[in-house]
């Protein structure tokens, strides 16, 4: 019959699980600097890491930071596959940009440094029509760069 391991035995065990984190000085400095930033999702994973380096548990973190165990668990384990990168935003599938950074510069271009002929500023519907794209493209790349 197993004996069942003391509360104290079973944190140790499952401490010893965690994946211990070394972060060299310059990977200190990056995740500092990022952790200073207000509200990016960038700012709460460096936060973690740093969180997480002197030894801490996930449960430990996850109570300090405001954030369940498996974000926890999720970015330390990001982090010591890839350090730093491991932290950044992946890849998300769905359908391919429809619109080419060439032809965002031309709405840019034309709606900051050109006025139409006949009118104050450009409307949607002209510019679109001007660039050969739709007005709903015009409004989405404007709304991109709060114009």
């Amino acid at each position: 019959m197993r004996s069942v391991p003391s509360t104290r035995a079973a944190r140790t065990s499952r401490r010893s699980r965690l994946r211990p984190i070394a972060l060299s000085d310059e990977e200190r400095r990056q995740l500092q600097q990022w952790s200073r930033q207000r509200r990016s999702r960038r700012a709460l994973r460096a936060r973690i890491v740093l969180s997480c380096h002197p030894g801490r548990s996930n449960r430990e973190v996850a109570r300090r930071l405001g954030v369940t165990t498996q974000t926890v668990g999720k970015w330390r384990g990001r982090f010591v596959a890839a350090r730093v990168r491991g932290l950044l935003d992946q890849p998300r599938s769905g359908a391919p940009r429809s619109i080419s950074d060439e032809l965002v510069a031309a709405v840019l271009t034309k709606t900051l440094h050109e006025q139409p002929p006949g009118a104050d500023r450009w409307s949607s519907r002209r510019l679109a029509s001007e660039l050969g794209i739709s007005q709903r493209a015009v409004l989405r790349i404007w709304h991109t760069f709060e114009l």
